[in-house]
Order: C-alpha cells, then sequence, then structure tokens
C-alpha cells in the first residue's frame, strides 16, 4: 500500500496493491493490521454506499459534536473528491486539496474528522462507499457551500450545473458556518 501525504497534514491519499491477471483483479480496501502499521489505527463503526449521476454534487459536509474520520473509494466510475482544514486553530484553516477516485484508478482519501468533504460525479454514474468512525447523526450534520469563493475550489467542469439537495443549496459559506476550534 502506498501513503501520499497530501498539503493538508492528515489527509492521506491511498493507494492499494493491486493484484490483476486476465480474470480481474483484488485489492485489500480495507485491513486493520495494515493501516494500523501505517499509522491509521481506525475504528471503523458504519460503511456507507451512494450512487449518484454525473454531475451530481454531495459536501461539503461534516459533524460538529461527533466528527466523523472517512475512508472514502469509488467502485464504479469516477470523482472528484475534496477535504477541506475547517479547525480554525489549524494553520491550514480553510485550504482544501481534490483527487480523483475512481474505479480504475483504485485510489482512496483518508479524510480526518475536523475536515469537511464533498465530491462531485465526473463519470456517468458512480458508485461511492466509504467507512466512518462515528455514526450519522442528522441532528449534528453541517455543510459549507460548495462554491464558497473564500474556499475557491476547483471544481471540474462536468458539462452541466451541479447537481445539489436541497440542504446543500443553502449551506452557509466558511466565514458564516459553525466550524471546529
Amino acid at each position: 500500500m502506498n501513503i501520499v501525504e497530501t498539503a493538508l497534514p492528515g489527509v492521506l491519499l491511498i493507494e492499494p496493491k493491486v493484484f490483476g491477471d486476465t480474470r480481474g483483479f483484488f485489492l485489500e480496501s480495507w485491513n486493520r493490521r495494515t493501516f494500523a502499521g501505517l499509522g491509521l489505527d481506525l475504528d471503523f463503526v458504519q460503511d456507507n454506499h451512494s450512487r449518484s449521476a454525473k454531475g451530481v454534487l454531495r459536501g461539503l459536509h461534516y459533524q460538529l459534536a461527533d466528527p466523523q474520520g472517512k475512508l472514502v473509494r469509488v467502485t464504479a466510475g469516477s470523482v472528484f473528491d475534496v477535504a477541506v482544514d475547517i479547525r480554525r486553530s489549524s494553520p491550514h484553516f480553510g485550504k482544501w486539496v481534490g483527487y480523483e477516485l475512481s474505479a480504475e484508478n483504485h485510489r482512496m482519501l483518508w479524510v480526518p474528522p475536523g475536515f469537511a468533504h464533498g465530491f462531485v460525479v465526473t463519470s456517468d454514474s458512480a458508485d461511492f462507499m466509504y467507512k466512518v468512525t462515528s455514526f450519522y447523526n442528522p441532528a449534528d450534520e453541517r455543510a459549507i457551500r460548495w462554491d464558497d469563493p473564500a474556499l475557491g475550489i476547483a471544481w471540474p467542469d462536468v458539462g452541466t450545473a451541479p447537481m445539489l439537495s436541497a440542504k446543500d443549496g443553502v449551506a452557509p459559506c466558511l466565514a458564516d458556518a459553525q466550524v471546529f476550534a
């Protein structure tokens, strides 16, 4: 497994070993011992799977009181995946990183607690899977506006306006959002 440190300390791009032949491929997407040996001793409590059409933008989401760490990957299609540091005490507050995750490149992204997360689907559709370290709590969920000019996220042009949930469509900008200390 290859771990790539990103410009945001704690956010990691993970490239698993892929064993392939004419029959297909095999990879380990999660192994507690392997990840612990890499310094990621994580306790996941929930697995999630979403399917979205091209142009669907989900995010930027986080839970404030019971933050979630997320290990994310794509099993069909492709997305542009983004993590934003929303810890006021961090020297990287308001900074973001973004990577293509796809069924072809098999990459995963570790988004630790203290970061907002979102993605846009760049293929016709995408299956997005993620493990989380805290249970989902809808009353605790927060969002930051995906196109906040203060963040300046360089979302790729997917040929259509982003399709947003009603909640994401009215999310506040970072300056007005509840964030981590």
